[in-house]
């Protein structure tokens, strides 16, 4: 399992986000991450990694410059979201960016630019 410090870091750097809130998928317990019900960022159940949308290019190069730390999820890679382990080393700055990426690829566009007012 997952730290309590770790799953904590995540839940802030998520929550800190305009209108963000935490709602397991589906049928699991682990903590997900939505803006109006579109998710952003799922946790794994065994709670070892998190799995966020990306941009084109920045799947393989993550997964091809750090496979230690980033890999190709199943079932949501095909659609270029990155898996991040979360029983390794990580950069958090690294990950908070990455985390704020994934927002602004599913928030509207009124949302997005809150952030950039900070």
């Amino acid at each position: 399992m997952i730290e309590k410090d770790t799953l904590q870091r995540v839940q802030e750097i998520c929550l800190a986000l305009p209108e963000a809130a935490e709602k397991p998928f589906g049928g699991h317990t682990a903590p997900s991450f939505r803006i109006r019900e579109k998710l952003f960022l799922m946790t794994s159940e065994d709670g070892l990694s998190m799995m966020f949308k990306a941009g084109p290019g920045v799947q393989e190069a993550l997964v091809g410059e750090s496979p230690e730390r980033f890999f190709v999820p199943k079932y949501v890679g095909s659609k270029g979201w990155v898996g991040a382990r979360l029983d390794v080393e990580q950069d958090w700055a690294e990950l908070a960016e990455l985390i704020e990426d994934s927002y602004r690829l599913i928030a509207p566009k009124r949302l997005s630019a809150l952030l950039d007012q900070r």
